[in-house]
């Protein structure tokens, strides 16, 4: 009980930390940019060191692979289609206010149930590695919401309200926790392997296709690989 009551908190933690932080006071690009990095190390390591070698012990390697992939191709089709990850999909059609609020908000919820399914599927094998997972997550949320509160706030002008929007949000995060775990838990160990595969994917795609670009590591070098080093640490220090 101890550990699900921690797990809720990382995810309910990380996503409004972020939202706070971006309507207090903005934090500086440097923040920001270590930020992305060390989560995109962090989810890399958890992904690699951690969810790919439990799930080859209980699952036939293809079965690790095809489900791997489907992970990557199921977020890749997420990432195109909902305006959450791809702005530029508003941008396109001039929307109203209030339509852009709505496909956001739509994005925001649907992009977090995968996150936290990944959460669920840890957690249903153990509750280490179920809670590794949700300090991986909770670490990308920070940025991530830092900078999703922020347009948000531009466009209903109103701090409490995008707050709340926000909050709203996190509750699918943790309807994908719930579903993740109640409905493995038990079940064939193959299955659960090939979940542990899947949400590896969902992980692996964030951390390369939105993370790694966003920390902009070219052009703050010192920041960005300052952030993957620190997050591989952490990583590795929770492994041993």
């Amino acid at each position: 009980m101890n550990d699900l009551l921690l797990i809720i908190s990382l995810i309910f933690v990380g996503q409004t930390l972020g939202c706070l932080v971006g309507l207090i006071k903005k934090p500086k690009e440097a923040f920001l940019y270590g930020s992305l990095a060390f989560a995109a190390s962090m989810m890399l390591g958890i992904s690699f060191f951690q969810l790919i070698p439990e799930s080859l012990e209980i699952t036939p390697p293809y079965l690790v692979i095809i489900s791997f992939l489907i992970g990557v191709v199921s977020f890749r089709i997420i990432d195109k289609t909902l305006p959450h990850i791809n702005p530029e999909l508003l941008k396109k059609e001039k929307p109203s206010i209030e339509r852009s609020v709505t496909m956001l908000v739509i994005g925001m919820a649907l992009h977090n149930i995968p996150e936290g399914l990944a959460i669920g599927v840890g957690f249903a094998l153990t509750p280490a590695l179920g809670i590794m997972i949700a300090v991986g997550i909770a670490a990308q949320d920070v940025p991530e919401n830092i900078a999703t509160i922020v347009p948000l706030y531009c466009l209903t002008k109103k701090r409490i309200k995008s707050f709340i929007i926000v909050t709203v949000t996190i509750l699918f995060e943790l309807l994908g926790f719930i579903f993740g775990y109640y409905f493995l838990k038990g079940t064939s160990l193959d299955l659960l392997g090939a979940s542990l595969a899947l949400a590896a994917g969902f992980m692996t795609y964030i951390s390369i296709e939105e993370l790694i670009p966003a920390a902009q590591i070219r052009q703050n070098l010192k920041v960005g690989v300052g952030g993957l080093i620190l997050g591989l640490i952490c990583v590795l220090a929770i492994c041993l």
